[in-house]
């Protein structure tokens, strides 16, 4: 089985989902800086173009958006589970969540917060990028803000106030990692996020319980190598095109993918797999050869290219 290399930057608060999902399943696992604002140059063969992080490759088979990344680790590493007691459903529906109701205003406070020491560039990229985000408005809407960031706390605090270990039990699970990030990332880059979550014991006893799960076994890998692990690699073979899907694509079509929320950059490609949880399409570039790049099919829109 391939190597698993992440390409991610530190600060990232999705990246930390993935980081976290290592940690949960003691898997070893190679890193890749990634700088972070575009271009990224020594991503893009790889990808397409494809703005988010974080990226999981393995070998020639290249994974995007969290949702799907974790899927894929399940599937290759299945114990422990990420879905204790039969909860991918639940898991996966607390996605939609925590990553727009819940890490919206986190991010809108990590912004504004620091508006004033965050590079130039940071704050030009972020703006084409956060469409979800009014640039000019951001420290007006700080007391707001805050609001939105402590009704999600208040969720996550009442699901741990009787008691429990974890979101859905006694074992953590992929639903503790999605609450668990946008905590993560108020503790960077807010403050006072000790006073901001001050009222909820429950949670930071959890959050202390989250911490100690760790990272796994992380080493560092330059750029050209996972390009060099891609050409060396064959993709695996694909899941095929269901023949009743209601885009009525066929396999072989050059389609074009694209994030329906933020960060709505197409890849194009030639069209593999289309089923009901995902889309991949072939790639080819002289750095790389021939990659498989794969997405999950909710929030992604798939047409024929022009």
């Amino acid at each position: 089985m391939a190597d698993l290399i992440l390409h991610h930057h530190d600060p990232s608060p999705f990246a930390e989902k993935i980081r976290l999902v290592f940690g949960l399943k003691g898997l070893s696992w190679s890193s890749v800086q990634l700088p972070m604002v575009m271009p990224r140059p020594a991503l893009m063969p790889l990808t397409g173009g494809y703005r988010k992080v974080p990226v999981l490759q393995a070998g020639a088979d290249i994974y995007c958006d969290t949702r799907l990344i974790a899927r894929e680790l399940e599937r290759r590493h299945p114990e422990p589970s990420l879905f204790p007691g039969g909860s991918a459903g639940l898991a996966m529906a607390l996605g939609a969540w925590s990553d727009r109701s819940f890490f919206d205003p986190g991010a809108g406070l990590s912004m504004g917060l620091n508006k004033s020491l965050i590079p130039t560039e940071v704050i030009e990229d972020r703006k084409g990028f956060f469409n979800f985000m009014d640039f000019d408005r951001l420290e007006q809407d700080i007391p707001h803000l805050y609001t939105q960031l402590r009704a999600n706390l208040v969720l996550v605090e009442s699901m741990l106030e009787d008691g429990r270990a974890y979101l859905l039990g006694d074992r953590p699970g992929w639903a503790d990692v999605n609450a668990y990030f946008p905590v993560w990332m108020a503790r960077g880059n807010i403050g006072d996020a000790a006073r901001l979550l001050e009222p909820f014991a429950a949670l930071r006893a959890w959050e202390q319980r989250m911490q100690g799960i760790g990272q796994g076994h992380r080493s560092e890998l330059e750029a050209s190598a996972a390009l060099d692990a891609a050409r060396a690699a064959e993709p695996l073979p694909p899941a095929g095109v269901l023949a009743d899907d209601p885009l009525g694509l066929a396999a072989g079509a050059q389609v074009s993918v694209t994030p329906d929320d933020y960060g709505r950059i197409p890849v194009e490609g030639e069209l593999v797999t289309l089923n009901e949880s995902e889309v991949a399409i072939r790639r080819h570039t002289t750095e790389t050869g021939d990659v498989i790049v794969h997405f999950p099919r909710a929030g992604y829109r798939i047409i024929e290219a022009a």
